[in-house]
């Protein structure tokens, strides 16, 4: 049986008084609205910006639609993190899921996968907000703007989690409003010089109707939702149990994918350029928004966008790191990392190695990527394989617990065997169609992971027979 968090069974946290405060236990001060902004800072309100004209040339025009089927498919995932919150209602996330339901050897597996994706994606968001502000201050370099950023949120996620949620909160509310403005100024001008596109077409494409086509955006779309599982890494800091993670969670989901479909929706109806014409041309993907905006509305929202742009992917990695940071702690508590990183400050109640741990390497990441051309590409064509991996672990976390171990009961079929089966083999077929290079990447970490693996196992056993 794996053992508990500050039961004194493999836990830092089980010596009794001083040590505990020190190791293995994290304060909890964090209510729903915090762990909400956590999530959707992470995620980013306005994440189908950079990826709107990918999306729009692969789906034929459904975009909308693309959101739509890839929120219900982040859905599943979602559901079974409800499930299994409250079984293990503990730092560490999929980690000690997998741990619970699987075992220790799939838990390790599971952690050691979701940490290349928990240490890249803050990587890839630095990088966007460095990008962001060298177009704005092209006299400073994007790896200076990219390690500014590093260092600044790595300072407030020191500081402690509520502080880092009080000015998340502040950028997040910034966000919303920069993307409330978009909203109403697209509605201006659609009410006034009317669509560039049929109404519908979002939702149905602005040519012939194609499912393979919008299925296939959806593997590229789940990109934007990679994030609001990082709620969960924070379920030791929270006042009021567990059930509140499995609410904020499947809300953060629904909200942003909300917030997704809306603005795809608005943007596609200002596009000036047909899906077919953006499919022609890949170079003009990646500014299709902006130049919709441009186009329908004015360079002022363009401005306005990426200034927001570049200070929501600062503190989307803010999030990350602090995940990272959980995730690396939870880790080490349980002997699977370096132990010196179970650490937990007694006055700001944070676990500052870990999270100091975590920025190390993220600040290498995403400043040798911004010091290349080709950085950007090198990063974003990684960053989810390590999820989708972890999640694949998740959804049979939740048939291991509750279908074979039969550890709550009887199980619900359709909760415990079909959401979980179905989910599962969704994220297979997304990570059937990753680029070859993202493949490779995994394959590797995942190889570096069963090798760690068995060097503990050995090390393990020879302490045993030495006993």
């Amino acid at each position: 049986m794996t053992s508990v968090p500050g039961s004194g069974t493999g836990s830092a946290g089980g010596s009794g008084t001083g040590s505990s405060v020190e190791e293995g236990k994290l304060r909890r001060t964090l209510g729903f609205r915090d762990l909400v902004v956590y999530g959707l800072l992470f995620i980013a309100p306005m994440a189908p910006v950079g990826i709107f004209g990918t999306l729009d040339a692969k789906s034929g025009g459904s975009v909308a639609l693309v959101y739509v089927v890839a929120t219900v498919v982040m859905g599943f995932t979602a559901f079974s993190y409800a499930q299994m919150v409250r079984v293990a209602p503990f730092a560490g996330s999929v980690f000690t899921y997998a741990r619970k339901g699987l075992g220790e050897g799939p838990g390790f597996i599971a952690g050691w996968m979701a940490m290349l994706d928990y240490l890249l994606i803050p990587a890839v968001a630095y990088l966007f907000s460095g990008i962001a502000m060298n177009a704005l201050v092209p006299e400073v370099s994007r790896w200076v703007w990219t390690a500014l950023a590093v260092l600044i949120t790595t300072l407030l996620n020191l500081w402690g989690v509520r502080a880092a949620a009080r000015v998340g909160f502040a950028v997040l509310a910034m966000e919303i409003v920069v993307l409330l403005v978009f909203v109403v100024s697209a509605v201006v001008v659609l009410v006034r010089d009317g669509a560039q596109r049929g109404w519908l077409t979002p939702f149905t494409g602005d040519a012939a109707f194609s499912m393979a086509a919008v299925l296939g955006a959806v593997s590229v779309a789940v990109l934007s939702y990679l994030g609001f599982d990082a709620i969960a890494s924070f379920a030791e800091e929270v006042t009021g149990g567990s059930r509140k993670v499995a609410r904020a969670v499947l809300f953060c989901l629904v909200l942003a994918g909300v917030l997704f479909i809306a603005q795809t929706y608005l943007a596609a109806l200002l596009e000036p350029m047909s899906s077919a014409e953006l499919a022609a041309d890949p170079a003009a993907q990646g500014s299709a928004f902006y130049d919709a905006v441009d186009a329908s509305v004015g360079t002022w929202l363009h401005d306005l966008v990426a200034v927001s742009k570049a200070i929501g992917a600062a503190f989307a990695a803010l999030a990350g790191q602090a995940a990272a940071g959980r995730l690396v702690f939870a880790m080490a508590r349980e002997r699977r990392l370096p132990h010196l990183l179970a650490k937990v400050d007694p006055k700001s109640g944070v676990p500052r190695l870990a999270i100091l741990g975590a920025a190390v390497v993220t600040l290498v990441a995403a400043v040798w990527a911004a010091r290349r051309d080709d950085g950007l590409d090198h990063l974003v064509s990684v960053v989810d394989i390590g999820a989708l991996t972890a999640f694949v672990l998740l959804h049979a976390s939740v048939v291991g617990w509750f279908v074979v171990r039969r550890m709550a009961g009887e199980p619900v079929w359709w909760k415990h065997v079909l959401v979980p089966v179905v989910g599962a083999g969704i994220l297979v077929a997304v990570i059937v169609e990753a680029t070859t290079s993202a493949q490779v990447v995994g394959l590797c970490w995942l190889g570096v992971g069963f090798v760690v693996l068995a060097v503990q196992g050995a090390g393990a056993r020879g302490v045993g027979s030495g006993r």
